[in-house]
């Protein structure tokens, strides 16, 4: 029973990393925009000058570039909050249940993931090369922080209790 309670709120505080972050976003959206602006605009890129890829100017594309990322860290969140809402409900279920009540738990972390590894790895890193200033590398390793710690935990809330 203790080891449920403990994957309960791992799956709550992941909930709540994630809604913190996308709160935090909100209260410093001018931030937030001119972050995202770097990023896509690919502004003061020396170390890999030259690209494939194409920088993104207009601030209408950044701004629903920084929604995108703000509502999806809401909606990890919110998923993840549902998740433990729903362990907590099958807390003394049998051990089969109690596993079938987790898959809400991977919807939440497959949100995550596309937040933190899709969007700031693949797209931030990859393709626009984030990593080549200040700003975008301390993001960037950021980003890998709350994906790892968002796989790690996901995976051992998947280990059977019983």
């Amino acid at each position: 029973m203790t080891l449920r309670w403990i994957k309960v709120l791992l799956v709550l505080s992941m909930g709540l990393m994630c809604l913190f972050y996308a709160l935090q976003n909100i209260a410093n959206l001018d931030a937030v925009y001119y972050f995202v602006g770097s990023v896509l605009t690919m502004a003061d890129h020396e170390y890999y000058p030259n690209t494939f890829a194409f920088a993104v100017e207009g601030n209408g594309l950044i701004q629903v570039a920084s929604w995108i990322i703000i509502l999806l860290e809401a909606l990890a969140g919110l998923l993840f909050l549902f998740a433990a809402w729903l362990l907590i409900k099958q807390i003394n279920s049998p051990a089969i249940v109690f596993q079938k009540t987790k898959s809400m738990t991977f919807i939440a972390a497959g949100v995550a993931t596309l937040v933190w590894f899709g969007l700031f790895h693949v797209l931030g890193g990859a393709f626009f090369q984030m990593w080549q200033t200040p700003l975008g590398d301390s993001a960037f390793n950021g980003s890998f922080t709350y994906f790892a710690s968002i796989l790690l935990i996901t995976f051992f809330v998947n280990l059977h209790e019983d």
